[in-house]
């Protein structure tokens, strides 16, 4: 399978630059998929309804069970300086290259690599510039190029990582992320040209962020409100929490030509033993489970394919007990989510069986991204690019602050 099969034409004026004055006030796109295609495990078609984003508790039917992703944004991008120990040596005929060699550095912090919250893997620039052993420096943005204001963070460069990351390890500090919550900016993606503001601290999170971690939103979630979160409950939907920590696995760039040759970044996940119980009671029972953003999707779809590895039928059995033939025969065709923490990589594109999710609230995503496979993988290729092609001809705005798409 090419990457190349799933590009579209968009133009750059389609990318929202900004979020709406309300966030429930986006556009939404309702794909609506053929039930016989689906059951039949053709590709899919069907059709599409022009809708806003205050429909979509209408939309769901009254037994789903809504699936959410309560990540955290923290504001991980970090302005500062190095101390250019590690640089080669500077020719006394270009003095001024030492003063370079000593200039700003930009640190995305994008994954905690253990519970110690001083050594992370990171992306740098300039990363050629930065080796093993260098130090950085990093205190308020107005400062970074003041080598004699005390820097608020130390860090030091101690490994390079496999896709290109630097590892760092910080000088420990009692406060970790309280300075990064002061220092840091919100991690804004590259499409969106213009620096951070404070209103963003808002906005690229969503209103049920909980659990600190993410470097990018779950965008999908940006268009709920407490008011639609009301109304889904008030209609007696079940809603369900789990937490997938979004880094680098989620918006790196695909760079080879054929997309089984691809692979992810592991992010971490946690799923309560609630909500997985919710879950899987819904499976049982034949109810949908509505994901709400692609990283839902990854997290729940990762679970089930463990669930079944390490425990096999042992495990299926044993949950088998009280349950009804229908039930048993229902548990044993689609998995279970077991509860607890990991690390996922699983790659969706399409050929995928998806074991959990049914259907699916999601943005408009990047041309031969890994997460518009993931949405070409639920609802057809050709189908899902089709509704592209409508989305951008109807003015649909594009990406992280733009419209959504439910896959219905």
């Amino acid at each position: 399978m090419l990457v190349s099969d799933f590009h579209y034409d968009l133009p750059p004026a389609s990318i929202a630059q900004e979020p709406r004055a309300g966030r429930a006030s986006s556009r939404l796109l309702h794909l609506i998929r053929e039930t016989s295609l689906r059951s039949s495990g053709a590709s899919p078609a069907g059709s599409w309804q022009d809708r806003q984003f205050r429909d979509f508790p209408d939309l769901l039917q009254p037994d789903d069970l809504v699936v959410l992703n309560n990540t955290r944004v923290f504001p991980a991008r970090l302005y500062g300086r190095r101390s250019g120990e590690r640089a080669q040596t500077v020719s006394p005929h270009n003095p001024a290259a030492r003063d370079f060699l000593r200039g700003c550095v930009e640190v995305l912090l994008t994954r905690q690599i253990s519970s110690d919250p001083n050594e992370w893997e990171c992306l740098v620039r300039p990363g050629r510039k930065i080796g093993v052993g260098e130090k950085l420096f990093f205190a308020d943005l107005d400062s970074r190029e003041e080598p004699n204001v005390p820097a608020e963070l130390e860090a030091e460069v101690t490994a390079r990582s496999t896709f290109g990351e630097r590892r760092i390890c910080f000088r420990p500090v009692p406060d970790f992320f309280a300075r990064i919550e002061r220092l840091g900016h919100v991690p804004l993606p590259p499409y969106i040209d213009r620096p951070d503001c404070p209103a963003d601290r808002d906005r690229y999170q969503t209103v049920y962020a909980s659990t600190i971690g993410s470097v990018a939103a779950p965008t999908a979630g940006l268009h709920f409100t407490p008011a639609i979160l009301d109304r889904i409950r008030a209609r007696g939907i079940e809603i369900a929490e789990i937490t997938l920590h979004v880094g680098l696995g989620t918006f790196q760039p695909v760079r080879v030509e054929q997309v089984e040759d691809h692979k992810l970044h592991r992010e971490s996940y946690e799923i309560s033993a609630g909500a997985a119980e919710a879950i899987n009671r819904a499976k049982i029972q034949g109810r949908r489970v509505v994901a709400v953003g692609t990283t839902t999707v990854r997290t729940l779809e990762f679970a089930a394919g463990q669930a079944r590895k390490i425990g096999g039928e042992q495990v299926l059995t044993e949950s088998n007990q009280g349950l009804s033939r229908v039930e048993r025969e229902a548990e044993r065709e689609y998995g279970r989510v077991q509860p607890g923490r990991g690390e996922a990589d699983i790659f969706i594109y399409p050929g995928h069986r998806f074991r959990i999710v049914d259907a699916l609230l999601t943005n408009f995503h990047l041309p031969q991204s890994t997460l518009l496979m993931l949405v070409c993988a639920m609802a057809g290729r050709q189908f899902v690019l089709q509704a592209y092609r409508h989305a951008v001809e109807a003015g649909y705005r594009f990406f992280s602050y733009g419209d959504c798409m439910f896959i219905d």
